[in-house]
């Protein structure tokens, strides 16, 4: 019996220290992407303004709130389930899953203008790593939506109590980044002229 009660206190340590080597990783492609922006903008200053001019601000402000209103959900439902609140926990994890949905759909709409108007991936190169940088972000929040409907389905069936709860944290965890990217991707791409 100490042996399984020692294993469980360990599991939530490597899966935090597991996410946290996951989340370098990630942090080094977007840091990677960051540069290369950084370092074309510095080098073509005026291409970079006209065309951060073409872009939706109203719908980046837009996906920014919903954002940082998802990481909000997610740590309520963090918070409840650490106290034993299952269903406060369910609510908080849906609330996140529709913000998120919000947030693509949103993408979605701002892709589809951004083609209508002929602003492609090859068109230039602000709208290259426009793309790529919001793509690449776009697929990150997919990935976390999948997850969160995995956690939904898990607590239906009662997998999560106030002392096992790391998938969720972890599940957090990894928003929180996904929601932290994009605070950088909004002010770089959207508004710095």
């Amino acid at each position: 019996m100490p042996s399984k009660q020692k294993a469980e206190k360990g599991a939530p340590v490597a899966a935090r220290l597991g996410i946290w080597a996951f989340l370098a990783t990630e942090l080094l492609l977007f840091g990677g992407l960051f540069t290369a922006y950084t370092v074309f903008r510095l080098n073509y200053p005026d291409l970079f303004h006209q065309e951060h001019l073409k872009l939706n601000k109203l719908m980046g402000a837009l996906n920014t709130v919903l954002l940082l209103t998802s990481s909000l959900s997610m740590a309520i439902a963090i918070a409840a389930v650490r106290h034993g609140r299952q269903r406060l926990m369910k609510i908080g994890v849906w609330v996140t899953l529709i913000l998120a949905s919000g947030f693509l759909c949103v993408k979605y709409f701002e892709w589809t203008e951004d083609f209508s108007r002929g602003l492609y991936p090859k068109s230039n190169l602000f709208f290259g790593l426009y793309f790529c940088m919001t793509g690449l972000h776009g697929l990150h929040v997919l990935i976390g939506m999948l997850v969160m409907v995995f956690l939904l389905i898990q607590a239906r069936k009662g997998y999560f109590t106030a002392d096992y709860h790391t998938p969720v944290e972890i599940t957090g965890i990894y928003w929180h980044f996904v929601d932290l990217v994009w605070i950088y991707l909004f002010p770089l791409l959207y508004l710095v002229g």
